[in-house]
């Protein structure tokens, strides 16, 4: 029995779904223009798809589980479980105004046309502030509209915003903040269940290493309890003495979030010779 997933062929999620399979110790043949491959090493098919099509696919059962961003799956609103948010792929659905003309709230959308490839989400959001606005659905290039005059203002993806911002536009109004998800079909076998606990288990692994720093670090002895204290750990570090009297080697993983400011304390207290190592996969 394999487990079939979808992930997209091209597009802005395609290279990390890739990585992070890969990085499972997932191994397939991913070569130009092909639609379907099989891992030599794990119970998995894969199948490369539209990202538009992957939630309807996921629904039908054609596959099992798939790698989806958030704003499609909200968009095309199927009947699917969410297993999993990613962690990568992230950025908002934002409106997005002409930088010369003012803009002070939603109701400024009052009338309005906007240009977007999701009526669906950018349709619930005006009813929920109960604004009557023109929806022009289009699909790529949205952030061309106010300029060739099609419409007032747009609804699109936004990363960094130099897109919006060559184009001349600000953005005004955040609908919806997206990542990556794992999603699966409702009806699956115990056994395919099986196959989607043991891939996420290998994915927690990675995402935790990811978030994780290894250092190692030399303290005098006289401060191992107030460098016990500052480190988190998952446990307690590890502690190993030195050849030089009245020093200890100590070892524990740091959080990436309070690396810095846990450093900072370390060497306040005498810590010496700090090494940081990345983490390749954390079992916990």
């Amino acid at each position: 029995m394999k487990l079939k997933i979808a992930i997209q062929k091209s597009g802005r999620l395609s290279e990390s779904s890739l990585k992070l399979l890969k990085e499972c110790g997932i191994e397939f043949d991913n070569g130009l223009n092909k639609l379907k491959a099989e891992a030599y090493n794990f119970p998995l098919e894969v199948f490369f798809l539209r990202d538009d099509d992957i939630p309807q696919y996921v629904e039908d059962g054609v596959a099992d589980i798939g790698i989806v961003g958030e704003n499609v799956l909200q968009e095309k609103n199927k009947d699917v479980r969410t297993v999993e948010r990613l962690g990568f792929g992230k950025c908002r659905l934002s409106i997005a105004f002409p930088k010369d003309k003012k803009y002070r709230s939603v109701k400024d959308l009052e009338g309005l046309r906007i240009a977007t490839s999701y009526s669906a989400i950018l349709s619930k959001y005006l009813r929920k502030n109960k604004i009557q606005a023109e929806i022009h659905e289009i699909s790529g290039s949205v952030e061309i509209a106010p300029g060739i005059g099609l419409a007032d203002a747009i609804c699109d993806l936004v990363s960094s915003g130099s897109t919006l911002f060559t184009n001349g536009l600000k953005e005004v109004e955040v609908i919806l903040r997206s990542e990556a998800a794992l999603i699966s079909n409702k009806n699956l076998s115990a056994e395919k269940n099986i196959l989607i606990e043991k891939l996420l288990f290998r994915i927690n692994a990675l995402r935790t290493a990811k978030n994780n720093k290894y250092i190692l670090l030399n303290a005098p002895n006289e401060k191992l309890a107030t460098i016990c204290k500052i480190l988190p750990g998952m446990k307690s570090p590890t502690i190993l003495p030195l050849a030089d009297k009245g020093w200890s080697s100590v070892h524990s993983v740091v959080e990436e979030d309070a690396f810095w400011e846990i450093i900072e304390k370390l060497k306040a207290n005498g810590a010496q010779g700090i090494l940081v190592v990345p983490i390749e996969k954390m079992i916990i």
